[in-house]
């Protein structure tokens, strides 16, 4: 938790829990979940420090902070339910614990409190910007199914993808302070840039650490996204590249004994976790430049550091 938002994110984790709150017990008990599981609360965070480079009101930050951290445990509610998933955030997942039915109507009940949200923040505008948002997170997950499918292994469409589930999502809680603040077009464009080059670098780097990190740190096995027939940064630049085998093991989801490691070995072998790297480090660099924008400030220093992170974030 950064400082200079803490107190903010403490307000937040109240009002949180007051928008969560329902006579149905088992929607209160997923709500509750999501309150006490916590994270790292990423998308309200960048919402405050947003709000604070446009001198947004106190409470026009909040309201994004709460509208896009709701957008977002709404679609993690579904997207365990489609994927299948064992956990979340070392928990069982909501929809092993309550079942299918109450986990999508949980996520519904969620939708519908960034509904109110949305109407009482008074601005078309940002009701617009997360009606296109949530259109996008839809569309990013379903083309990322549609890809495994399909077998359609493809850089520009693994760039859709990671836009669609994830930058998305973190440039609006950028730009909709600004939107609603009526701060000029260039700070709006800059933050969003910002969200965007960000997003993209914070995705890549998950996806990198997937395959190629300490299973022990990441509190699970390696090779989560080979198992689900994703490609993901590292193995698509070996097929570009040329290197066929891994293209067997995605259509396998790699159920063979060895599978994952063998397509280490070959990223190891191939530089393709280095070239992944560069990019990551490109993306992060692009995010850094946008500030350019602002005047020097603590909440700017706070946003470049999250950016720079991405580029030590270790193996």
């Amino acid at each position: 938790m950064l400082p200079i938002v803490a107190e903010r994110l403490t307000t937040f984790e109240s009002r949180l829990r007051a928008e969560l709150r329902s006579d149905v017990a088992f929607i209160e008990a997923i709500g509750d979940d999501l309150v006490r599981a916590g994270g790292k609360r990423l998308r309200p965070t960048l919402a405050f420090l947003a709000a604070d480079l446009v001198d947004a009101d106190p409470d026009a930050g909040m309201r994004v902070a709460l509208a896009v951290e709701l957008l977002h445990a709404a679609s993690l509610l579904h997207d365990d339910l489609i994927d299948d998933a064992e956990t979340r955030r070392g928990a069982v997942a909501a929809f092993r614990r309550y079942g299918n039915v109450v986990s999508v109507m949980s996520g519904d009940f969620m939708l519908a409190r960034v509904l109110g949200l949305l109407a009482g923040s008074g601005s078309s505008d940002f009701t617009r910007l997360m009606s296109q948002t949530a259109a996008l997170i839809c569309e990013g997950e379903v083309l990322q199914f549609q890809a495994a499918t399909l077998e359609a292994y493809d850089m520009d469409v693994y760039l859709r993808v990671i836009e669609g589930k994830t930058a998305a999502l973190l440039a609006t809680a950028l730009e909709a302070p600004a939107l609603i603040a009526g701060a000029p077009d260039g700070q709006r464009d800059a933050l969003r840039r910002f969200g965007l080059a960000y997003g993209r670098a914070f995705q890549m780097q998950d996806d990198l650490l997937d395959l190629l990190g300490d299973p022990d740190r990441l509190g699970k096995p390696v090779g989560g996204d080979l198992r689900e027939g994703k490609a993901t940064l590292p193995v698509l630049a070996l097929l570009e590249a040329g290197v066929e085998e891994p293209r067997a093991i995605l259509r396998r989801h790699a159920r063979e004994d060895g599978d994952v490691e063998r397509v280490i070995e070959l990223v190891r072998a191939h530089g393709t976790d280095r070239q992944a790297a560069a990019v990551i480090q490109a993306q992060a660099e692009d995010a850094i430049a946008a500030l350019d924008a602002f005047a020097p400030s603590p909440s700017r220093d706070a946003l470049v550091g999250m950016a720079q992170r991405e580029i030590d974030r270790s193996l």
